[in-house]
């Protein structure tokens, strides 16, 4: 057995292996040891089938413990591969050259483990896994490419690994509504449509809202509201934190992204890549006489397969692409420009009960237009719309706060019994009775007090608390009723609207 043959992710599996063995005091290690390293040091390929062919790991990993538990232990031996194991390294490689791959990843290994006869095998079998599913399952995982390098692991399913589905994310109402914007959202549909340089770039200043625009794509999308060509289409957001962090090897980076890519371009257009801050693109992975990222991007943006949005801000686009020209003309510009104080006030006027529902208060139109007016007043090295959100979050995460806490009368009065205790329990000791008597009075007094604005807080607080429940309860029917709708089921739509949000708000 070559184990340079081996992919990083199957050989440290080997390594874990050995470890986990001798961790249990076992002479030799089994397959039920590889089993249980793969699960150790893969996050990608194992979760995904086992998820795929339906597998309870709760109870699969219930079961290798006390499996593991049986074998013989043997201390001071060697180490060394039992006769099952090491006919399942091969068998993985057989398994890996009939795939016409180029190394032995975890899938082989994996499939080479249930074709043996060990244990892990009938206890994979008893959980409802056959090797035909298992076989589907990895053509599934790996869209019909090789193994052609050793971090290949690292490639499979990479969009949903690397890039957040912001479609689903619209859907379940997890991102912030859209007002406004309609100008720069028609644009960049019309740019969508285009059959080369398909590729809008969303400039403009921090904080005029570039995100937001891509998002309100989504929220477009899944609401059906553009044109023909554009309603089956997925806008997956670029994760950069997600694509560079462990990437240790070099070269490393680069894969994964050209896997992202492969992705992408394999889709036939139906997936729109929203990449925010693109310019931490550019010249990413360079250095050394390595390829940089943007050179990855121009043949598959310029053939008009790669379908991107990109977000930048006017001096890096001056700083990065201006100077690449061939990279320039591969995009097509979209200015965002800080919106105007009405516009603004009415893009707050939209958050304003997202807001409410996180902060659990209620906030005024009044303060909406003062968040505007004095952000645009006071605060000058900033932009709108995202300077204004800033004022009215603050406002309401600072009164939420005052509210959750404890009154200032109330913690005076918890200060003072606490004072009145320690020199009761001080008297005592001097068995001065009528001093005595004169602090329990007061303590009784201040007790009674305490107890009268302690209730009263807490009706407050419970009366507050069941106005936001109500709230919450309103947003969440909404968004059900949206997606009833969505899915044309007018019946829902009518008992949520005229029903049960009626009800709420009576």
């Amino acid at each position: 057995m070559n184990i340079n043959t081996f992919t990083i992710k199957s050989q440290e599996a080997i390594q874990q292996a050995q470890q986990i063995a001798q961790g249990y005091g076992h002479q030799q290690v089994e397959n039920e040891h590889i089993f249980k390293a793969i699960g150790e040091v893969d996050e990608n390929v194992m979760p995904f089938l086992l998820k795929k062919l339906n597998v309870n790991t709760t109870v699969l990993e219930q079961v290798i413990e006390k499996e593991l538990e049986r074998f013989p232990k043997v201390s001071g031996a060697d180490l060394m591969f039992s006769q099952e194991s090491g006919k399942t390294l091969n068998e993985a490689n057989l398994i890996a050259k009939k795939m016409q791959d180029e190394y032995v990843s975890i899938e082989h290994m994996l499939l080479a483990i249930f074709k043996s006869k060990s244990k892990i095998s009938r206890i994979l079998k008893d959980q409802g896994v056959n090797e035909k599913d298992l076989q589907a399952a990895i053509q599934e995982l790996r869209k019909g490419g090789r193994v052609t390098s050793q971090s290949a692991e690292e490639t499979y399913n990479s969009l949903n690994k690397y890039a957040r589905n912001l479609n689903e994310l619209a859907d379940k109402g997890k991102l912030d509504p859209v007002i406004g914007r309609d100008e720069e959202i028609r644009r960049i549909l019309q740019i969508l449509s285009r059959r080369t340089k398909n590729n809008p770039m969303l400039v403009g200043e921090p904080g005029t809202g570039k995100t937001a625009i891509a998002e309100g794509l989504a929220h477009r999308i899944i609401q059906g509201d553009v044109p023909e060509n554009l309603k089956d289409k997925v806008i997956y957001s670029l994760d950069m934190g997600a694509l560079i962090a462990g990437a240790k090897y070099k070269g490393e980076f680069e894969e994964r992204l050209k896997a992202v890519i492969k992705e992408v371009t394999t889709s036939d257009g139906n997936i729109v890549l929203f990449i925010d801050e693109i310019h931490t693109l550019v010249g990413a992975g360079g250095g050394q006489g390595a390829m940089d990222a943007a050179n990855i991007l121009k043949p598959a943006l310029a053939r008009g397969e790669l379908r991107a949005v990109g977000a930048t801000t006017l001096d890096e686009y001056q700083k990065y692409f201006e100077k690449d020209k061939a990279l320039e003309r591969r995009f097509q510009k979209v200015t965002v420009d800080e919106p105007d104080t009405e516009s603004a006030i009415s893009i707050l006027r939209g958050l304003k009960e997202k807001y409410e529902a996180h902060h659990k208060v209620r906030i005024k139109d009044e303060a909406v237009i003062a968040a505007v007016e004095l952000s645009q007043r006071y605060i000058t090295n900033r932009f709108l719309p995202d300077k204004a959100i800033d004022l009215m979050d603050e406002a309401a995460s600072k009164l939420r706060m005052e509210i959750n806490s404890k009154p200032e009368e109330l913690d005076v009065l918890d200060r003072k019994i606490m004072q009145l205790e320690i020199e009761i329990e001080a008297i005592k000791r001097e068995d001065d009775q009528a001093k005595l008597k004169a602090l329990n009075i007061d303590l009784a007094n201040i007790k009674e007090a305490r107890n009268e604005i302690f209730a009263k807080w807490e009706s407050e607080k419970a009366v507050v608390d069941n106005i936001q429940k109500t709230k919450q309860d309103i947003e969440d029917f909404k968004l059900e009723a949206e997606r009833a709708e969505r899915n044309g089921d007018y019946g829902k739509v009518a008992e949520l609207r005229y029903g049960k949000i009626k009800e709420a708000q009576a």
